[in-house]
């Protein structure tokens, strides 16, 4: 299975731009979220419990020895030589720009580290930050702005606690082009209200905002969330493969061909996961979507 036939994988592209395989190293700098601290709500995204897909979520190491770490892992199991530190817990550009910036040169610092993605809300990214970042991609760092959407449905958003609406998205993606940023914009499929044709929507309305790239993947419901308490009573209908791998590729065939993919489907900690179930089977599910890809025609 080669999916890069029919996608422009991140992996393509940045072997492509640095000549090397190029892999992300997730790393947790103990940043927060306006939606947890009262800023602007508690208890964060219906959905949303950090270490079920951040294994350093709890009692984080330093940057250093989570980069270093992670490289040895990664660089072991994906061959990769070069690796770009992922700020992927919580909102990593909520925060004074003095402390951001310490942090991110840290990360820079560390030998093969080729650049910065930064996991974000569109409501947590001031013009101070997006300058920050930009002075980095200048100095020829890989540099990508990662904005959680989730969803281009201002009702689903409101009902997911997420705190923000769609046209919050549309400015801060503005604002991040108008920097010369790369932005990466994520979607999940499978949010209670939200139909299957909304979110490819969705993802047509990012690219029309000249998102760079999409990152994609099933909802996880987890525990320690309100949507544990919502599946336990029925309220939230199951995701089957079949219908979240026609969502993806059906995506995935109205994307334009420089339209980067970071990911194509996602995992959860399984002793923290409850549902679906399939999600776990990662490799199951890319080749589902290669098969759909290579043997059934566009529509």
């Amino acid at each position: 299975m080669d999916l890069t036939r029919y996608v422009n994988t991140f992996g393509k592209a940045m072997r492509q731009k640095h000549g090397c395989k190029v892999h992300k190293v997730s790393i947790n700098a103990a940043f927060t979220c306006p939606n947890r601290d009262a800023t602007k709500g508690i208890g964060g995204c219906t959905f949303c419990n950090n270490a079920s897909f951040n294994v350093n979520a709890q009692n984080a190491p330093t940057i250093d020895q989570q980069l270093c770490e992670g490289k040895a892992v990664v660089g072991r199991k994906k061959n990769a030589s070069k690796f770009i530190a992922y700020f992927q817990a919580y909102t990593s550009t909520y925060g004074d720009v003095a402390l951001l910036e310490q942090r991110y040169e840290q990360a820079l610092r560390t030998p093969d580290v080729v650049g910065l993605s930064v996991g974000t809300r569109p409501d947590c990214v001031p013009d101070e930050v997006l300058r920050l970042l930009a002075r980095y991609q200048e100095q020829g760092h890989e540099v990508w702005l990662e904005l959680g959407l989730q969803s281009a449905n201002d009702e689903v958003l409101r009902q997911v606690n997420r705190g923000h609406d769609v046209a919050c998205y549309k400015d801060a993606i503005k604002r991040a082009k108008s920097f010369g940023l790369q932005v990466c914009t994520h979607l999940i499929v499978g949010l209670p209200g939200e139909t299957p044709e909304a979110t490819i929507d969705a993802a047509a309305m990012a690219t029309d905002h000249n998102s760079d790239g999409l990152k994609i993947h099933p909802l996880h419901v987890v525990k320690g969330t309100q949507m544990a308490r919502q599946l336990k009573l029925g309220e939230i209908p199951p995701l089957s493969q079949e219908q979240y791998v026609d969502v993806v590729t059906r995506i995935i065939r109205q994307a334009p061909d420089e339209q980067t993919f970071h990911r194509l489907t996602g995992t959860a900690n399984e002793q923290l996961l409850l549902a679906p179930g399939w999600c776990q089977r990662k490799w199951s599910v890319l080749n589902a979507i290669y098969h759909r890809l290579a043997t059934c025609p566009a529509t």
